[in-house]
Formats: structure tokens, sequence, C-alpha cells
């Protein structure tokens, strides 16, 4: 079909079957903060933010907002920043050193890496809040000469994602440029003066957007912040959709009102982005998780392994989300040259090795009517489900010689497996209780998957 920018006309946008299928996306933030590698330890986004909006601002654990951070008296980052490069030293200064530490970059390890570990969709920061490029662009910063990667690092990696035959989607920080708007953020009314940029910054955006859409095709748009005013989005969306009928976009279109000092309504997304935080229950509308593995996006050289989560946190965390309908979009921070830290390697490796026994309850499924269970021993189950198929993802492994299932009333079940295990299992129903004899031997999971297939036709 062909899209208007109407809003009607945009609500017809389905989201697209690979989209609910992926499950796991990674997202990568990558630029001049890589080379500093700085933030405050300690706190994730929520914890900062309990803090009060100055406190948080002040001591912020995003390594990628350097910059803003840099701009603020007094802050642990300027402190640093002071103390190993000195006062004279600008933000602009990383420029020639991020694009020399880019040259030992191969896109090609990055997307055979990811394809190993599961992953089915990434997502790049394009432009962060910082201004800096990652591509080569007609629509050059006005205010900044040469603030531009010097290898087209979005086009290199997008091509070496498709090659592995994963879908490539782009972040761009729409609302904010810190190249045009020189005040820090530093609480809630800076926060929102942050948002009044002079008018030739929505169509800087604009024409970044378009050359987006065109040069590389990206299966996904994710805004940040909001978007500028004096454009109408819809039409964005239908160029995008009619140029890519399967791509999606995010819910971070908002619109400053500058006069009233406030957003106006999402006229349209296909997911929401909840960030460092997951939804206690099934949700209709398509969701996705975005996070680090650390407390930062962009990589923090100062994180120790306290700041990470373990693998088995992520794949719980993943069976929970994809349970509710969401989707994990999990944050890699590179190191300047391109270099993906051990740390977070070791934990993503451990992830996709889990993936490649339980992938099947994952992929290309779909939520049940019931996201959560327990079984009778006390083990957290959460419930996915395929045409004929029900997965029930034990969140451990079961210390007994079996499980029983409570509020678990089905007929027609045909056979119950662990997947990664060939033989079939012993089961009985009882009432609304399934009790499954387990296998002699099985191995510590994380999380355990139960295959339970039904007959043709039954209504599970």
């Amino acid at each position: 079909m062909k899209f208007k920018p109407e809003k009607q006309s945009i609500k017809e946008h389905e989201v697209p079957t690979w989209f609910q299928d992926a499950k796991f996306g990674i997202f990568i933030h990558w630029g001049l903060y890589s080379v500093p590698a700085f933030a405050v330890t300690g706190l994730d986004l929520v914890e900062s933010m309990k803090k009060g909006l100055d406190q948080h601002f002040k001591n912020n654990p995003y390594a990628e907002w350097y910059l803003n951070s840099l701009r603020i008296d007094g802050s642990p980052t300027q402190k640093y920043h002071f103390s190993t490069y000195g006062e004279k030293f600008s933000y602009d200064d990383f420029v020639s050193v991020f694009n020399e530490e880019i040259k030992k970059w191969n896109p090609d390890h990055w997307a055979t890496f990811f394809k190993k570990i599961g992953v089915k969709y990434v997502v790049l920061t394009t432009k962060h809040c910082d201004g800096f490029l990652l591509w080569q662009s007609y629509q050059p910063n006005p205010h900044k000469k040469n603030y531009i990667a010097s290898r087209d690092i979005v086009g290199e990696l997008t091509e070496a994602v498709k090659k592995q035959g994963m879908k490539m989607g782009f972040y761009y920080s729409t609302a904010w440029d810190w190249s045009f708007n020189l005040n820090p953020i530093k609480d809630a009314v800076s926060f929102l003066e942050n948002y009044v940029n002079p008018p030739e910054y929505t169509e800087y955006v604009n024409n970044h957007i378009y050359e987006l859409i065109d040069k590389f095709e990206p299966s996904i748009l994710w805004a940040d912040m909001g978007y500028p005013p004096g454009t109408n989005i819809l039409e964005i969306f239908a160029y995008f959709y009619n140029k890519i009928p399967d791509g999606v976009v995010n819910d971070r279109w908002k619109q400053i009102i500058p006069e009233e000092k406030k957003f106006s309504k999402l006229v349209h997304c296909d997911f929401t982005t909840p960030e460092y935080t997951v939804f206690k229950k099934t949700k209709k509308k398509k969701w996705e998780v975005c996070r680090g593995i650390g407390n930062s996006f962009g990589y923090n050289q100062f994180e120790s392994e306290e700041d990470y989560l373990k693998s088995k946190e992520i794949i719980l965390m993943l069976v929970d989300i994809v349970s509710k309908n969401g989707n994990l979009l999990l944050n890699v921070g590179p190191m300047a040259n391109g270099t993906i830290p051990e740390i977070q390697k070791k934990v993503l490796l451990e992830l996709g090795k889990w993936l490649d026994i339980n992938g099947e309850a994952i992929f290309g499924t779909r939520p049940w009517h019931h996201a959560e269970g327990t079984t009778l021993e006390g083990i957290p189950i959460r419930y996915t489900q395929k045409t004929n198929i029900l997965y029930a993802i034990l969140m451990g492994t079961p210390q007994t010689k079996s499980i029983t299932i409570i509020n678990f009333n089905l007929e027609d079940i045909s056979t119950i497996n662990i997947l990664g295990k060939q033989k079939a299992l012993s089961w009985r129903m009882e009432k609304d209780k399934l009790t499954i004899i387990m296998p002699e031997s099985i191995d510590n999971a994380p999380a355990i998957s139960f295959k339970i297939t039904f007959n043709q036709n039954s209504k599970s």
C-alpha cells in the first residue's frame, strides 16, 4: 500500500513479522566520548534519577554524555578532564584521536560476532547528542568544521550487518545537538531550554533523516528525546514506510511546543522504548527495553565487574521481556578503536551459548495468555508460544526428580521435551497441575525450556 502523511494512513502500518520475531537486538554507542571513556560509576539511570535532576546531571552515569557533563562546573567529569587532558584540551580535540583509532576497526568482526550470539538486528548511533557524525554526510555540521568520522562507519557497518542476514537500524539524536546549543543540561529548567534550537536545526535534522533513509535503507528509525518543531512528522513516516514497508519507528518523536514549554502528543510509533526498566505485565503494544550491560551506554573504562550484569541476569531478563511481548536491545559500548571490551564479550558469549540451546523458545514466539507461572517447588516460570507449542521456561534448574506446574489446566498434550535433550519426558496431568518427571541428569543453567507440544488443532 501507499502511505500518506496523514494520521489514519500511518496508523494502518502494522509492526512487521520480522520485528515481532526478532526479540534480541544490539545497540551500539560509539563516538568521541569513547576516547575519554569516563563517567561516574555505581548507579544506573533509575537509581541516579532518584537523587534529583541536578545531582543526576552532575554525576551522570552515561559516558556518552561526557560533553554535557564536562560543561557543568565542578562535575566529576570536568575534574577528570582537566586533570587528564588539561583545561585547554577541548572536546573537539578528541576528533583527531578518534579518527586515528577507528583505522583499526573491522566492521565484519562485529557483524560476525553479533550473528554468532543470536542477534537479529543492530542499532547504531549515527549521531549522538554531541552532534558528531558517523557517516560522510552531504549536510556537514555548520558550526564545526570536519566534525565527522573519517570513515563511513554507518555505511560500512550497515553493509556488514546486512551481509550476515541481520536487520540494521539507526539511532539519531533528533531533539538535542550540543554543537547547536552550548548550554549544559544541569536541572529541570535547562533540560527544557535545551530543546530550543535555531530554525535551521530543524532543516539540518530533516536533511540527515532523509539522507540516512535514501542512502542506507535502514529497517529501524530510532529517534531520541523528541523532534524539533516545524516539521510534519507524518511526512517522515510516510516517506520511510513507502521506501521500506517493513521498517519500524520508535516512540521518541514527540515535538516540543517552545512557547508552551511542553511536548505535543505522540502521533505514531511501532514500539515503545522503556530504558533501564521492564514492564511487569504483558503489553498489547510491542515494546523494546534498551539498556547497557553496565550502567552506561558509551564505553566507561572505570566500570568494574560489579557494574556489569552477569549473563544469568541478562538471560532471565530476556526471558521475562519476551514473555510479555517485548524485545531486548542490549547495548555494546566499544572502545575508541572498535574493540568490544572483554568484560562485555564474555557476558554476550554466555548469552549466545544459552540461546544456541533455548533460542527456539525465544525467537519467533508470541506471548501466551499467562506470561508468568510457578512450580509447586517455587521456581518462577515464563511462557511463550508458537502454533501447537507452549514453552514453559523455568527461571532456574530444578534440584528435584520432578517438577509440578500449578494453575495449569490444558488438555491434548502430545509430548514434553527439554530443549537440548532429545528424549521425551514422562508427565501426568491432575486437575490443574502438570507434573513432569525430570531426566536423570541435567546441566545447571540460568533457565531451562520445556517444550510442550499439543495435538494438531488443540486450543492451547
